[in-house]
């Protein structure tokens, strides 16, 4: 194989390793955008899951406020 003569190993090693480098690069980078994905996701079960717990918990402190009354009032 001939080259020209301004073109060296080196150069040739060091395009060879920062493509290496930059496609090593894009695979985690992809690892990490399906991880962030997933999760994504998932939140608008959590968020709703949430919402009515945030609710339960509210009325129960209605009914032990109605009690605590209750028991004041005897």
């Amino acid at each position: 194989m001939k080259f020209d003569p301004r073109i060296t190993y080196a150069l040739i090693l060091a395009l060879f390793l920062q493509t290496a480098g930059g496609l090593l690069w894009a695979g985690r980078a992809m690892a990490r955008l399906e991880e962030v994905e997933r999760a994504v996701s998932v939140q608008p079960e959590v968020a709703d899951r949430l919402a009515r717990l945030e609710e339960q918990i509210a009325e129960a402190r209605r009914s032990l406020t109605r009690i605590e009354n209750r028991l004041d009032a005897r």
